[in-house]
């Protein structure tokens, strides 16, 4: 059964080559340090606009996040980047987190959060195949140099993070949504996913790319995983999507 390895250190990683690439390990050393990252040719701190402040309903409860398998398709991606679409077609989703101590309802700054999910086919980067999951008992070791949806950033003095990517598609057996991880301290803090409203979902795969994969087989209420307290809360956004969540993770990993 897949697991999600929680608390388990990230490897420490140089410095990989691009004007948007940063190691995912280099960065979290740097934010243990409370020292800035080494590549002057990387903002990897989020910036936020104040029009988000509506959509955090949840922000201020101190209830922590609820936490979920990171799945088969995890791997530490080396992408320190906002805007993780590269070529794949889709509704555009703006995904606006705010991370929070679950103790102190305190915004948690220098927070690394990552996402990644699969593209309008059900295909997920790094794996070579669509929906037809690896063994799961570790973190996937990539078998090709695809990384499209999937990326980090690093919490804002707010605690918010912003990542433009596309409405995910489904596979087999699972409802859409999107996996997120929280690292603090060089640890993993919280490992999560996050869902949609239904209305809405059946919204976008009414559209091109989506219906060139018919036959979707789990919706929200026949997904083992989903939760109420999972779901974004969208809104329009342009010709896309906003949608915004709250994680209130345990950052000292006391339990609390």
């Amino acid at each position: 059964m897949p697991h999600d390895h929680e608390g388990q250190r990230v490897s420490r990683r140089k410095l990989i080559a691009g004007i948007s690439s940063l190691g995912l390990g280099s960065l979290l050393a740097a934010c243990a340090l409370d020292a800035p990252p080494t590549s002057p040719s990387v903002a990897a701190t989020a910036t936020t606009a104040k029009d988000l402040t509506p959509l955090f309903d949840k922000a201020g409860t101190c209830t922590l996040a609820p936490a979920t398998t990171a799945g088969p398709f995890y791997f530490d991606a080396d992408r320190i980047r906002s805007d993780i679409r590269e070529d794949r077609p889709g509704a555009r989703l703006r995904v606006a987190i705010k991370v929070q101590d679950s103790e102190t309802c305190e915004p948690l700054p220098k927070a690394v959060v990552e996402i990644w999910h699969c593209d309008a086919a059900g295909s997920y980067s790094g794996t070579g195949s669509v929906g037809a999951p690896p063994d799961g008992s570790a973190d996937l070791k990539p078998v090709d140099d695809a990384r499209y949806l999937r990326g980090a950033q690093v919490t804002n003095a707010d605690g918010i993070v912003q990542f433009t990517t596309i409405w995910p598609g489904w596979y087999q057996g699972r409802t859409i949504h999107i996996h997120a991880m929280v690292h603090f301290t060089d640890a993993r803090v919280l490992t999560t996913q996050v869902m949609f409203d239904e209305a809405l979902n059946t919204e976008v795969l009414a559209r091109a790319p989506y219906t060139a994969r018919p036959g979707r087989d789990t919706r929200n209420d026949d997904d083992g995983i989903y939760r109420d307290d999972l779901r974004l809360t969208v809104t329009k956004d342009g010709d896309g999507y906003l949608g915004a969540i709250v994680f209130a993770a345990d950052s000292d990993r006391d339990g609390g």
